[in-house]
């Protein structure tokens, strides 16, 4: 069993030290930083999320588990931290890479500084470092393999611990941030009742639903198809997550089974990865990932341009698609690099976009996607 986020011996220390932090790189480029957080290691694919808002709900995201995160903002905690901005019950990431941590904050309605929050929650982060050249290496590189270290200088054993941490191709990881156990969300007599396959969903996406009048069953992701048919469900929810949609055999049954009933389907960013799995559309490792809160998507419905929040490392294929036009509909592509970000399966309901039109913090452009599921199950 692996662990990807590998804690020694850790020593909790007063706010923004001078202590030295390590930033150790799969292909041998290391970077030298200031500690924040607590003092330990941890290790993790690397990953940088554009977004210059929002860093509290980006660190609480599912889908960043197992992930080491590069922001490109300039300064992180300069608003502190709290509670209610949470889109998860801890914290997902397995550290955090940013040029200044900043305690002092400035938001009266904040909790805490993140300082205190990072140690709260166990994470490591090296700062005073230029994410400028870090960012740059891994979009002409790609994404890979990193170990931080606020403990440990010596590049050598750094480079041991990292040569034992496992590529995020092939690995499972929803089952590791779902919920143990059912629970529901609204009221007993609201119009609409939804499954949601949770392989790591945002308390935002919950939130949308029950604010359209729905009732939503929040499952753990390993739960059968059998079990969720026990119910007269109005239609069918496949939530974002962590990890390589392609190794998720249990989950690519559950929505072939489900979606035999001919019931809605809507799926986001792992769940439209499934979806398409579920459909013989294969699944890729992306170069650098998209994460962010300003990516340019064309709906090829309506014409129209949105601005997206995202956060993604695997894509479906856009070969494969093109050739299944009888039984598939292309409705979104990514601006920048022309990426598929929507499909529709053509003579059901059943539909998913890859990016999170829910965003909390970000752009709204999407979140007619929520009404046009809701519209869908009367």
């Amino acid at each position: 069993m692996y662990i990807f986020v590998q804690i020694y011996n850790p020593r909790i220390y007063s706010a923004m030290t001078d202590k030295k932090a390590i930033l150790l790189l799969d292909d041998g480029t290391y970077f030298e930083g200031k500690a924040g957080g607590i003092t330990g290691t941890t290790s993790g694919e690397i990953c940088f999320n554009t977004g210059m808002t929002g860093y509290q709900e980006i660190f609480t995201d599912p889908s960043y588990f197992g992930q080491v995160l590069v922001a490109t903002n300039a300064h992180i905690g300069n608003y502190g931290t709290k509670d209610e901005d949470e889109e998860s019950e801890v914290v997902q990431i397995a550290g955090l890479i940013c040029k200044n941590f900043t305690d002092n904050y400035s938001r009266p309605l904040a909790d805490q500084g993140i300082q205190k929050y990072f140690e709260d929650n166990n994470i490591v982060c090296i700062y005073d470092v230029d994410s400028r050249a870090i960012v740059r290496h891994i979009r002409s590189k790609g994404a890979m393999n990193c170990i931080i270290s606020t403990e440990e200088t010596d590049i050598e054993k750094l480079k041991e611990q990292l040569a034992k941490v496992p590529n995020m191709e092939g690995l499972e990881l929803a089952s590791k941030v779902t919920t143990k156990e059912k629970y529901s969300l609204g009221e007993d007599d609201a119009k609409h009742r939804i499954a949601v396959m949770d392989f790591g969903t945002k308390r935002n996406i919950l939130r949308n639903f029950v604010s359209r009048g729905c009732k939503v069953d929040v499952y753990p992701a390993e739960t059968n198809a059998s079990e969720i048919l026990k119910t007269d469900y109005d239609g069918y929810f496949l939530s974002n997550g962590p990890g390589d949609p392609s190794s998720m055999d249990y989950a690519i049954n559950t929505v072939k089974t489900l979606m035999k009933e001919e019931k809605p389907m809507f799926g986001i960013c792992l769940g439209h990865q499934l979806l398409a799995l579920a459909n013989d559309i294969p699944t890729y490792k992306m170069h650098h990932g998209h994460r962010g809160i300003n990516h340019p998507v064309k709906n090829l419905i309506s014409g129209k341009g949105e601005i997206t929040s995202q956060n993604h490392g695997f894509s479906v294929d856009a070969e494969v698609i093109e050739k299944k036009s009888d039984t598939v509909e292309i409705t979104h592509r990514n601006l920048n690099d022309d990426t598929i970000e929507g499909i529709r399966i053509k003579g059901t309901k059943a539909f998913s976009v890859q990016y999170h039109p829910e965003a909390a913090p970000g752009p709204h452009d999407s979140r007619y996607l929520f009404d046009e599921f809701v519209a869908s199950l009367s």
